[in-house]
């Protein structure tokens, strides 16, 4: 259940469009592909990797937001705007069986799009942590929540 690497983190903004233009002309970032999530998103690459991923925060945030992320803060401006640490992890089966030997809560999601499969856990500082498998650990697993088969919720 080895860690890889630290792989992104996730800002929850009041106005994703000009952080988004913030971190791309003040720092470089580059705006690249992302899940077709259903709420608005940007993944923002330093080179080929996704280190920034933006979304909506506060109190209007969308019903596929809360049904797939949840939030932890309504805070737009602070630290209170991370809403969680993601790392690239191995053994998926091995993981859920230490976290289930601990006692320690975890969701699953999945997003099919990335070959992803997702467990969210919580820190004791309450800090979500996502860790990211490789879907082809799965091994009749099936997510509680699927990013594909969420509503559309995306603005015209």
């Amino acid at each position: 259940m080895p860690l890889a690497f630290m792989e992104h983190f996730l800002l929850q903004a009041e106005d994703i469009e000009a952080t988004k233009d913030w971190y791309v002309n003040v720092l470089g970032l580059q705006v690249g592909p992302h899940p077709d999530f259903k709420f608005p998103v940007y993944w923002l690459y330093l080179g080929d990797r996704d280190v920034l991923h933006l979304t909506q925060g506060g109190a209007k945030v969308t019903e596929n937001r809360m049904k797939y992320l949840g939030q932890e803060s309504q805070a737009v401006r602070g630290s209170g705007v991370i809403d969680h640490v993601a790392f690239r992890a191995t053994g998926l089966e091995e993981m859920i069986a230490h976290l289930d030997k601990l006692g320690v809560g975890y969701k699953e999601r999945q997003v099919n799009d990335q070959g992803l499969y997702q467990l969210f856990v919580f820190d004791p500082n309450g800090v979500k942590v996502e860790l990211n498998f490789s879907a082809s650990e799965v091994k009749g697993r099936r997510a509680g929540i699927m990013a594909s088969e969420l509503a559309d919720q995306t603005p015209n």
